[in-house]
């Protein structure tokens, strides 16, 4: 892997549009991009988590601390969907279908704000603008990837150590949860999935204190490589042969400890692969 980026603190939710790479920056408070030429960082006011394109191009991003979807304007991000009915806590990973549905993970509770740990829920924001809970009993749901051509929805249950499965019900509730691979069995005890990335090949997995990005299919592991040192976060494809992954340098801190005192380092690094491409 090589460096494509760098001067974020924890850089989540990368997303590849039109030959520009897009994420955001929880811990720093900003949204990096390079879109208009030089990679720079954009101050905000409310951080996003996860980020998503809809069908007609417009970037969203699910709203950390404020139980919402804000849709960019240029300048920050707009309000456009209201969650605060249905959400329970912060807000985490989020990805879209081809009709415009969102997914967005409720996380459930404040780790950064010593909250104790419960449930977490998935949140579906449809087209017209309904919102509604798509699935409850998620423990901490992280990164978001449909598979099976939009049949499947994978999340990352980052305390749990797996990806879990739910088939798409044509009302786009969740149904027939399973467990889609056992990342502590298929890839080492330290493995806490964090953002994930499917393609053809299989569903890409940062791993995060497992210091791997691996590739699975159901309970299968197809690759894997090794960040060394670094803490991989998040990634994404740009559709062909390049994978996109957001590493973090603890400096030498335990995770929480340096997530707390925000010395967090985080570059993107780009790994080159036959098997990043999109998901057919």
């Amino acid at each position: 892997m090589k460096t494509y980026a760098a001067g974020m603190r924890w850089g989540e939710g990368p997303r590849w549009q039109r030959g520009a790479l897009w994420l955001s920056d929880t811990q720093g408070g900003k949204l990096w991009t390079d879109h208009d030429g030089p990679w720079r960082g954009i101050p905000l006011d409310a951080v996003p988590n996860g980020l998503w394109f809809l069908p007609d191009g417009r970037l969203v991003g699910a709203m950390m601390h404020e139980r919402r979807i804000g849709v960019w304007t240029g300048e920050r991000f707009a309000t456009y969907a209201d969650l605060s009915a249905v959400a329970t806590g912060p807000l985490g990973d989020m990805v879209g279908d081809p009709h415009g549905n969102l997914y967005v993970d409720d996380v459930g509770f404040a780790a950064h704000a010593g909250e104790p740990p419960r449930p977490g829920r998935l949140v579906r924001v449809a087209a017209d603008g309904s919102v509604g809970v798509a699935t409850e009993d998620v423990e901490f749901p992280n990164g978001l990837a449909f598979v099976d051509e939009g049949r499947t929805l994978l999340v990352a249950e980052t305390a749990r150590q797996r990806l879990t499965a739910f088939t798409v019900a044509d009302d786009g509730a969740l149904t027939d949860r399973r467990t889609y691979a056992d990342l502590a069995r298929l890839v080492g005890g330290d493995a806490r999935p964090d953002g994930i990335w499917a393609t053809r090949d299989g569903v890409w997995v940062a791993t995060t204190t497992g210091h791997i990005v691996a590739l699975v299919r159901e309970n299968e592991l197809v690759t894997s490589v090794d960040t060394g040192a670094l803490l991989p976060i998040a990634c994404c494809g740009d559709g062909g042969n390049r994978l996109f992954v957001t590493l973090a340098d603890a400096q030498g801190l335990p995770l929480g400890e340096a997530l707390a005192a925000k010395a967090m380092r985080t570059t993107v690094a780009l790994l080159q692969t036959t098997k990043a491409g999109n998901a057919g």
